[in-house]
């Protein structure tokens, strides 16, 4: 596979991840015991960090682009596993 493919395939894993992480560790005002602020919604984070979801997304993104990776090279799942029988 080329470098170039390989890049775009983890660039689509990285977005992809993003969507994975970004719930993770969210605490709303309420949780956190702080006051809502007016105007925003009452389930609004109540601290966003962009560098910790990015660098949760690129741990994540990595790991699943490398079991693709292995897959790739080692052929545990392929497409003909993956249809039923008689071409169903």
């Amino acid at each position: 596979m080329r470098w170039t493919s390989m890049l775009a395939i983890y660039v689509l894993f990285w977005a992809f991840s993003v969507f994975l992480v970004l719930p993770w560790g969210v605490r709303t005002s309420a949780e956190a015991g702080a006051e809502h602020v007016p105007g925003t919604a009452e389930s609004a984070p109540h601290e966003f960090s962009l560098k910790k979801v990015a660098v949760r997304t690129t741990i994540v993104a990595t790991v699943l682009f490398a079991l693709f990776m292995a897959n790739y090279e080692f052929g545990w799942v392929s497409p003909s596993m993956l249809v039923g029988p008689a071409g169903e």
